[in-house]
């Protein structure tokens, strides 16, 4: 029993889970960084737009052009809304998918793992 847990096999077993952490790692990085270009993006359009209004808003000098902003406001709000929403499930689909590909790469390395001890074991039953 002793002599099938030899030092080769501790460290074929360490890199095997280091490259496995290496590879979930980069998936998770690659995750983080497409999530931070979606929030920018969306940072990016929500800014444009409050712009866009204000710039309209400094122009008003009656009552009339302030009351014509009111429309404007009210769709400047719903359009931030339905955005944000959009945003929001697109990063949680990108987080969903992130996590099934780290669950992948961590079950293809269990199986790996498992696969010299299941050998041996199913013969020795039969």
């Amino acid at each position: 029993m002793i002599e099938q847990f030899n030092s080769k096999q501790f460290v074929a077993l360490g890199k095997q889970w280091t490259d496995t952490a290496f590879k979930a790692h980069g998936l998770a990085i690659a995750g983080f960084e497409r999530s931070i270009e979606l929030q920018l993006k969306h940072i990016e359009g929500q800014v444009n737009a409050a712009v866009d209004f204000f710039n309209d808003a400094v122009e008003a000098r009656d009552v009339d052009s302030a009351r014509a902003l009111l429309p404007k406001t009210v769709a400047l709000f719903k359009d931030s809304a339905e955005k944000t929403y959009a945003t929001s499930q697109e990063l949680m689909g990108l987080t969903v998918k992130t996590s099934e590909a780290i669950g992948d790469v961590l079950k293809a390395s269990f199986e790996a793992a498992n696969a010299p001890v299941l050998k041996p074991a199913a013969r020795k039953a039969k």
